[in-house]
């Protein structure tokens, strides 16, 4: 059963996972993850290849290889044995992670200095000027810069605002835009609000809301409920020394830390009153129209047919 599900999973998430994986950055990367691969197992090329195995077989791992590409998968693995869905891991599980090609540079390095001076430029060209492609999906959600976010959430106490604190640079908020955007679709409403803001953009926002930008903090993304302007909540916390404490950032995770079952409750309450007083509002501008009043029978008319019909 433990293996069963996550297959389940994966053929689930198939088609997805294909129309992700055809965008030419993550090709080009795929690519780049297994160029090792190819380079050790390629008929024509392997054979003019050095190696440290007994037999002398130069189309085969030496026992330095697999060990460095078993330690390798052991990180992976680790890394990603919370995610719900192939594609939305936050080192990408095989092809996505810096941490594939670090990997293949030591391993081209062994094998040859040229190659691995030769790979080594190939990532660095790819890293300058190749970006990943953004999420461009549907979304309820609103973006601030440095000068727009105090304002709006100061703007109403009684809205409740989740805001994502971010960077373009970084995989992880790459991976996670997605799930974001999916509990924008949710729980939007007029009570409840989901908002980010770029901190990579905005140097100024970072220090004031004490998230950090450096890969090396583990801060991003970061998830911050406000309630009448003022913090309620993040996640990740940061301890004392300022480093994050590890998170998860699945949809269950975030729904159940937050609450948002019943935060979205109370938020469609806010929505209805604000509704009924847009209606008051409404007719107060507009008078009723006046009822058209009855004419007053007249009484001389009455008594003159009463005395007329007494004569006859």
């Amino acid at each position: 059963m433990a293996l069963l599900t996550p297959l389940l999973a994966f053929l689930y998430h198939l088609p997805q996972v294909y129309k992700w994986l055809l965008r030419p950055y993550y090709v080009a990367s795929l690519f780049m993850s297994i160029a090792f691969l190819m380079v050790r197992k390629t008929p024509g090329v392997c054979e003019h290849l050095s190696t440290q195995r007994e037999d002398g077989n130069s189309c085969d791992f030496d026992w330095r290889e697999v060990e460095i590409l078993m330690f390798l998968s052991a990180i992976v693995m680790m890394k990603n044995r919370r995610a719900t869905a192939f594609f939305c891991c936050n080192s990408c599980l095989f092809c996505f992670s810096i941490r594939h090609k670090v990997a293949n540079v030591i391993l081209f390095f062994r094998l040859d200095i040229r190659m691995g001076l030769l790979y080594l430029t190939l990532c660095i060209v790819f890293l300058m000027t190749c970006k990943p492609p953004l999420y461009m999906g549907p979304e309820y959600i609103k973006y601030f810069s440095d000068k727009t976010i105090d304002d709006e959430l100061e703007k109403d106490g009684r809205v409740t605002w989740i805001v994502e604190f971010f960077a373009n640079w970084s995989p992880e908020c790459q991976s996670f835009a997605s799930v974001y955007a999916d509990l924008s679709l949710k729980y939007n409403c007029a009570g409840l609000k989901f908002g980010k803001v770029d901190i990579g953009r905005y140097g100024e926002v970072s220090k004031k809301y004490k998230v950090s930008t450096s890969p090396l903090s583990k801060q991003l993304p970061s998830l911050v409920l406000f309630q009448g302007g003022k913090e309620v909540m993040r996640r990740p916390q940061v301890d004392k020394k300022g480093r994050a404490v590890s998170w998860s950032f699945t949809e269950e995770n975030i729904i159940r830390e937050f609450n948002l079952n019943e935060l979205y409750q109370k938020s469609k309450k806010l929505s209805k009153t604000k509704g009924e007083k847009a209606e008051k509002a409404n007719d107060s501008q507009f008078p009723p129209v006046p009822e058209e009043e009855e004419p007053e029978p007249d009484t001389n008319a009455q008594e003159e047919e009463s005395e007329s019909k007494k004569d006859k």
